[in-house]
């Protein structure tokens, strides 16, 4: 539950205010202001892509250092506390160009703490995880990210349907982020008193005064070049399935912005139950490695006929229907298994730092700009199938990391 809650409160954030950017934006970046526009383009860019790989940074050493428990604590404190602010902010109309700076600020703190909590949690989880489970119980900080990611677009439009549009601009916006503070409130408790992994503590009271950060990029630098090339592949992939794909229905006229979004929840909420029995196979029956690279696999080759069928369909809801359920399918498995996969890579003294880089980086930075190199390729190509090839070279790129990578699913870990 710890684990879990932790990024339930994460993704709940982010997934709430992307879905009230537009409705915020406005409030804090008035179009008359040309400073409060550049703010809100720099800080933006800083809160997604210079936080977040230092978040990973700091929260890795540290917790390689004094351990995960004690770092998954700070990480969602610095999102609770952040969220709770967030929903009390002045406006530009009360406090001027303070108000934008004040919510870049916010964003800031919590694209630090984004950095430290999945790759803590899910190292966390898999330490303390029964012989046998690690798969299965590390799947279960993935399950709270898409939990979350869910809560939070739920939040966002029931208070968009709940209020007219005037209120929800005035000050009913501020509701979902209230509430949030709740869930983090509940988060913080169950965390208090966690104890320490019998692992670490035994690496702990051993380790030397070698910097862990240090070691990833260096003794371990095979493992962590491994696995950032994993993440930016596999990152690559879910981005396109996840986010991006009901824009390209949308922006190929191919489907209503509504029904396709409609379309990628529903999906969603399959892949949650679908997210832990993928990782149960991985620990009982197929080694995770193996099993992971064969659903990438099949995902890199299935990606152009999925794409090719709903434009030659005109966007038929069955095609889009099924692309949808093949491709989230797919990705429950490197969702499910994943986390155990990172944490089998590194050794105990520099596993979280190795995990949170590679990982933050990968699916952070290069899984973030997805969205922009797809829109990017199709524009300079003139294929409108563009995004379908860029997801098969990337899962390309996953599986040849992967073959490179030790299966590590039977060993104890190191």
């Amino acid at each position: 539950m710890a684990g879990f809650i932790g990024n339930v409160v994460e993704w709940y954030d982010f997934a709430l205010y992307g879905y009230l950017a537009g409705i915020i934006a406005p409030v804090f970046f008035p179009e008359a202001d040309p400073t409060a526009g550049l703010i809100a383009t720099y800080g933006i860019f800083a809160a997604g892509f210079l936080m977040r790989p230092l978040g990973a940074a700091v929260f890795g050493w540290f917790g390689d250092r004094y351990g995960r428990a004690r770092t998954m604590q700070i990480s969602v404190t610095m999102m609770a506390v952040p969220t709770l602010c967030l929903g009390l902010l002045p406006t530009y109309e009360q406090v001027g160009v303070a108000a934008p700076i004040l919510l870049i600020l916010v964003r800031l703190i919590q694209g630090l703490s984004v950095g430290g909590e999945f790759s803590s949690s899910a190292t966390y989880l898999v330490e303390t995880a029964p012989a046998g489970k690690r798969g299965v119980v590390g799947s279960w900080a993935n399950i709270g990210s898409m939990a979350g990611s869910l809560l939070g677009v739920g939040a966002a439009a029931l208070t968009t349907n709940v209020f007219d549009a005037g209120t929800v601009s005035d000050w009913a916006w501020r509701l979902p982020f209230l509430a949030g503070a709740v869930i983090g409130t509940a988060a913080i408790l169950t965390r208090r008193n966690l104890h320490t992994s019998e692992r670490f503590q035994a690496h702990h009271d051993d380790r030397d005064d070698t910097s862990p950060l240090l070691e990833a990029f260096t003794t371990n630098r095979r493992e962590t070049l491994l696995a950032l090339a994993f993440a930016a592949s596999y990152g690559t992939c879910f981005y396109i399935a996840f986010v991006y794909l009901p824009e390209w229905l949308a922006g190929q006229e191919l489907l209503s912005h509504r029904t396709a979004l409609t379309v990628n929840t529903a999906m969603t909420l399959l892949v949650i139950p679908a997210m832990p029995l993928a990782a149960v196979i991985g620990d009982r029956w197929i080694a995770r490695r193996t099993w992971i690279a064969l659903a990438v696999l099949a995902l890199g080759i299935a990606a152009w006929p999925l794409y090719a069928w709903m434009i030659s369909s005109d966007g038929s809801l069955v095609s889009v229907i099924v692309a949808h359920l093949l491709t989230f399918l797919l990705l429950a498995v490197p969702l499910g298994s994943g986390p155990a996969l990172f944490a089998e890579m590194f050794p105990e003294r520099d596993r979280l730092s190795g995990y949170s880089v590679a990982f933050n980086i990968g699916m952070g930075v290069f899984g973030g700009m997805t969205p922009m190199i797809a829109t990017g390729l199709i524009a300079a190509s003139g294929r409108v199938d563009a995004p379908a090839f860029y997801m098969a070279g990337a899962a390309a790129v996953a599986v040849c990391a992967l073959m490179m990578t030790p299966d590590r699913s039977r060993s104890p870990l190191r």
